[in-house]
């Protein structure tokens, strides 16, 4: 395998196949987030700011036209990088999200008062330099704000302008349900990827549903990552890495799934979009799942 193919696939995000965020925004589904082009703990610029820009410069040339960002991501950095590097966008959909504060690196503290989500997305609307942002997320549900008060308010945004489609993150099915009697939900952003398995519920809920499901470290494997396991076994036999078959489970997994994997540096991008082209047998499929959960029962049993 080299840096950015696998056995002669064509690199590009397009082999994922599309997907329409609220019915009328069709983007390929592999997409970036890009949390990773800020300092360490996701605070400040970042350590190589030519190669952040270069990362997101090269998105558009390998059929990346998704963008997942936050206002908290430097706080800002990462969404003037973004403008920096690719406005006015064209083919490009950038997403991003608001509702958590910056008080130093890896701190978010959540923030749900109406007032500050609309001035936020507001600032992000002029960081992005677009007139309407096409899918603003709540970043985090405040449980010191009545949840409510928060949906009213991204529901102003949308009969404002300020935003087209709107998404939540970190939520259950029940909480999705109280958001959609608000406003419309187009996108779901949980933690989730081969042994992450605790939005099973969610994921199957956005699938029959139609939502779109943004998968955050989606690369993630854990222990199967090790020699010997099913997982390195398949990626050999493949000419791939355990995180680009554990990207192509993602994919596999439900076609409304949206992985945003990140980094700042183009080799491990294009590494990242060469997976869209891995293709898994149902065999393949069937045994990473059947790994996946027992790795995931298996940590939930240590825990206690």
């Amino acid at each position: 395998m080299t840096d950015t193919t696998l056995r002669g696939t064509t690199l590009n995000a397009a082999q994922s196949g599309t997907f329409q965020i609220g019915g009328d925004l069709t983007v390929n589904r592999l997409g970036f987030g890009a949390m990773r082009i800020t300092g360490e703990g996701v605070w400040g610029e970042p350590a190589d700011r030519e190669g952040a820009l270069a990362t997101l410069r090269r998105l558009p040339e390998l059929g990346v036209n998704l963008i997942d960002t936050a206002d908290s991501y430097g706080p800002a950095v990462s969404e003037e990088l973004i403008r920096e590097a690719l406005h006015p966008y064209d083919t490009v959909v950038v997403a991003t999200k608001g509702g958590l504060t910056r008080t130093g690196p890896n701190v978010w503290p959540p923030c749900g008062r109406p007032e500050y989500l609309i001035q936020q997305a507001e600032l992000s609307r002029r960081r992005l330099g677009v007139e309407r942002i096409d899918l603003w997320q709540l970043h985090r549900i405040d449980p010191k704000v009545p949840r409510d008060e928060q949906f009213a308010a991204v529901r102003e945004l949308m009969d404002r302008g300020v935003i087209r489609h709107a998404g939540l993150s970190e939520v259950s099915v029940e909480e999705i349900e109280a958001a959609r009697r608000v406003f419309p939900v187009a996108t779901v952003q949980n933690l989730y990827n081969l042994v992450s398995r605790k939005s099973e519920d969610v994921l199957d809920y956005c699938g029959r549903e139609g939502l779109g499901f943004l998968p955050w470290y989606p690369l993630a494997a854990g222990r199967l990552a090790q020699e010997g396991s099913v997982l390195a076994e398949v990626a050999a036999r493949l000419g791939a890495t355990p995180s680009q078959v554990a990207l192509a489970w993602v994919l596999r997994r439900s076609p409304v799934m949206l992985p945003i994997p990140g980094t700042g540096k183009v080799r491990h991008l294009e590494e990242n979009v060469a997976a869209a082209g891995l293709h898994l047998t149902d065999e393949d499929f069937r045994l990473l799942d059947e790994v996946g959960r027992e790795e995931w029962q298996r940590q939930q049993a240590a825990r206690g």
